[in-house]
């Protein structure tokens, strides 16, 4: 059994603490951070070795974006895809070694707050930045899990109230049309959604604007884990651990964590 959870920290860093409580009460063979805001020298490669996850592949940058991949397993650092075509950080892709997977860890942009390219060139990025991504999909050959913060909620159930999102950036219909065609590509599995089957609730982000998270649950369904067909069909189980938006300075997105048998 290999177990691999996906998380947008909002700071490594910062909030170190909570990753570490995360890890000693989860302890996932694989934790693939999104929004690390470090730069890979920053990286604080000795408390995860401590916690027991010595092997890092990091791509970081100062004070914005990052990724990083800890774990229990050895690795191999193979990719960091510029799907942003900007040099910003925003993903990593490892080979888990023993193991016949890849693991992509993606950070895609927002996109601002108006949904048009026109009006909004960070839309116009997004769209973009998810087309260049489905290209890549295309070529995938290797059993891969791609993980991440996709700062999409595709399904009517992955948003609190569907009909008042369709014209806010993350629930717009011209992103899902855009994930959609990524999905496509390689055919990919929604695992999520594999094990928790809409319409049931299913969040990972809610706003600090709430001073109640859980009273209003206006949450958004904005991290995935896709896998490759037959990569899917060997996870075993999955879950959203919505305890750490409670946690102390907690990140307004909560750790998915699926498990397979490889």
């Amino acid at each position: 059994m290999v177990s691999i959870a996906t998380w947008n920290i909002n700071s490594v860093r910062l909030r170190l603490p909570l990753v570490e409580r995360f890890l000693n009460g989860y302890a996932p063979d694989v934790l693939c951070l999104q929004e690390i805001k470090c730069q890979a020298d920053q990286f604080p490669y000795e408390a995860f070795a401590a916690a027991g996850y010595p092997h890092v592949a990091v791509h970081g940058q100062k004070g914005y974006h990052g990724v990083a991949t800890v774990s229990r397993l050895p690795l191999r650092e193979i990719s960091r895809n510029d799907w942003q075509d900007n040099g910003e950080a925003r993903h990593v892709g490892v080979e888990l070694l023993g193991h016949d997977v890849l693991v992509e860890n993606v950070y895609v942009p927002a996109g601002g707050d108006l949904p048009d390219r026109d009006l909004n060139p960070k839309f116009g990025q997004k769209l973009d930045f998810l087309e260049r991504m489905t290209r890549w999909a295309d070529t995938v050959e290797r059993p891969t899990l791609i993980v991440g913060d996709f700062n999409v909620a595709p399904l009517e159930s992955d948003v609190w109230n569907h009909r008042q999102l369709l014209k806010v950036v993350s629930h717009t219909p011209i992103e899902v049309a855009a994930l959609t065609r990524f999905m496509d590509a390689h055919g990919w599995s929604d695992i999520g959604r594999e094990h928790i089957r809409a319409p049931e609730r299913y969040y990972s982000w809610w706003s600090y604007r709430a001073a109640d998270w859980r009273k209003g649950d206006r949450g958004r369904r904005l991290d995935h884990m896709w896998a490759s067909p037959q990569l899917a069909a060997q996870a075993t189980g999955h879950r959203v651990v919505e305890e750490a938006r409670d946690w102390p300075q907690p990140s307004d997105h909560v750790p998915l964590i699926t498990e397979f048998v490889l």
